[in-house]
């Protein structure tokens, strides 16, 4: 049988193939820990991004019903002051039209 062009016909020539296999065996070993790693990494700074989702998703809950509490109390308080300025506007008019209806009813003779 021929001899591949490369074997080595000695016996240690094997051993140097062997050597070569198994440094390219330890090389991948070696990549795929680097590979685990970087996902176990990549795994927890998703698990981190979760985690920083569901804070912001809670705080905007708590924003929205804060906000909308805050609403209702600004539309009561428009709603007073409202009430308030229309109280005092009527009540101006009350104290400028009395006085004209009296001293109008007072200045017209009365005949009989």
């Amino acid at each position: 049988m021929p001899s591949a062009p490369n074997a080595s016909p000695t016996p240690g020539g094997g051993g140097n193939k062997a050597a070569t296999v198994q440094n390219q065996v330890n090389e991948v070993i070696g990549m795929m820990h680097n590979n685990i790693e970087k996902v176990m990494a990549r795994g927890e700074k998703l698990e981190s991004l979760q985690n920083k989702t569901d804070d912001l998703q809670q705080g905007a809950l708590q924003f929205k019903k804060g906000a909308n509490k805050v609403r209702g109390q600004m539309w009561w308080k428009d709603l007073k002051m409202k009430l308030i300025i229309a109280a005092i506007v009527i009540i101006i008019i009350i104290i400028i039209v009395v006085p004209l209806v009296t001293s109008m009813k007072s200045a017209v003779p009365t005949s009989h």
